[in-house]
């Protein structure tokens, strides 16, 4: 556990630089774009980020995964480079449809639909997640920390040159796109200095030739990311296309502010996986430990959100960003929600259940998306939080059920009266 604890206090760390320039960024966008130049922003963004996790492999997973074995990561690595190469190819197709396509469903002008395609492909050719697998792998979560902090610090150094230079939608993607483009150097590199990186060994077929199951577990991660995508991106992409670029830029901001928690529960599940995945026989008591002290630190901070939101709002944002208040409250117990659920995830990643995770979250995401027209058609921003908020709890509440009827994970209950020197009692799961 304290190794866990120092690998989540690195990523925390960095979350916490993440955030405070996080905010200094935003307060420069909004306020130099307006709500429907930001709402243009945002949906450039939205788009580019949803053709990137659509086509992306959770490449970490498998270098975690089939790395920690004898053979060493050299073989799991080249697989995943494989993959990201097959995500440029597929996403860059994707990326040609969607923007060809945007008017009929978007708000977007036609001027900026070149700059689109092109923040897209940037996003495409800046994925990092094979090199963000090797640092984890090898527990590396400062070198990691620090190389990611590049994003943020060129994202406020880029946002302040496009208020000088360039204040509009074109200065701040490309300040964006710098940021992207650079954090994957820097993780490349750190990388490489960590682990030798063989390119021999770049290869689709020798892992799923060794291991029956490669395939389904690409797949199914594949799918899984997918979804946290379609959660969020894909959802301000909806809010954009039914109720237009004014109300896409308010959600961007209430979701930005109110669903921090949920980088936060995107931390734990990156410091929790590997652990769970070197120490399977107190995978569950991990679990259940860290699910406990998210709660805790859930609860703290949707209190925050109600007692300062408003004031933050306009503070950061600016007075017409004030009428999405109780979205942004919403929206942070959604992140609440989905920080207890982080620990609850990685388990049954970790044991093998990547499936099952994946059916878990696809349920309820596909549902708000289904019903996201009616939501805001009912209380606008407020109706698309809800929307939010009911996908994140019925998909915590089946990782939950899902895990008490999993026969992996051995239950070790510590009967409330043993006999001198009697071991404690393993229960077995109930059957499925």
């Amino acid at each position: 556990m304290g190794r866990l604890f120092a690998n989540m206090g690195w990523l925390l760390g960095g979350r916490g630089i993440n955030a405070v320039l996080s905010l200094v960024y935003l307060a420069l966008a909004t306020r130099t774009l307006g709500t429907e130049g930001f709402g243009y922003f945002a949906l450039i963004v939205a788009l580019g980020q949803t053709v990137t996790g659509i086509a992306n492999f959770q490449t970490w997973q498998f270098v975690v995964r089939w790395g920690a074995n004898g053979e060493g990561p050299a073989e799991a690595t080249g697989f995943a480079i494989a993959l990201d190469l097959l995500s440029v190819a597929m996403g860059t197709v994707l990326a040609g449809l969607l923007v060809w396509t945007a008017q009929l469903w978007l708000p977007l002008p036609t001027e900026l639909m070149w700059l689109t395609f092109g923040y897209c492909i940037v996003s495409l050719l800046s994925i990092r997640t094979t090199p963000t697998g090797l640092l984890r792998l090898r527990f590396k979560f400062g070198i990691a920390t620090a190389a990611e902090t590049v994003q943020p610090v060129i994202r406020a150094i880029g946002a302040l040159l496009a208020v000088v230079f360039m204040p509009n939608v074109m200065g701040f993607i490309l300040a964006w796109a710098a940021s992207e483009v650079t954090v994957a150097l820097a993780l490349w590199i750190v990388a490489a200095r960590t682990e030798r990186i063989d390119l021999s060994k770049v290869s689709l077929t020798r892992i799923p030739q060794k291991h029956a199951d490669a395939w389904r577990f690409v797949w199914s991660t594949n799918m899984s990311g997918s979804l946290t995508i379609a959660s969020k991106q894909v959802m301000i992409l909806l809010v954009g296309a039914f109720g237009g670029a004014a109300l896409a830029g308010g959600f961007r901001v209430a979701s930005q502010l109110g669903q921090a928690l949920v980088t936060l529960a995107q931390a734990i599940s990156k410091a929790i996986l590997p652990e769970l995945v070197h120490a399977k026989d107190d995978a569950l008591a991990i679990a259940r430990r860290m699910a406990n002290i998210a709660l805790v630190g859930g609860v703290i901070a949707v209190g925050v959100s109600l007692l300062f939101g408003r004031w933050g709002l306009e503070l950061i944002a600016g007075e017409e960003f004030r009428v999405f208040y109780w979205a942004m409250v919403i929206l942070s117990i959604a992140g609440a929600v989905e920080l207890v659920g982080a620990s609850l995830e990685s388990l049954l990643v970790s044991a093998g259940r990547a499936g099952t995770a994946f059916l878990v979250r696809a349920v309820p995401t596909i549902l708000a998306l289904v019903f996201l027209d009616a939501a805001i058609d009912w209380n606008g921003a407020k109706g698309a939080a809800f929307a939010v908020l009911g996908s994140s709890s019925l998909a915590v509440v089946g990782f939950y059920v899902a895990i008490l009827n999993l026969r992996e994970i051995k239950l070790v209950v510590e009967p409330a009266e043993t006999e001198p020197g009697e071991a404690p009692q393993k229960v077995a799961p109930p059957a499925e």
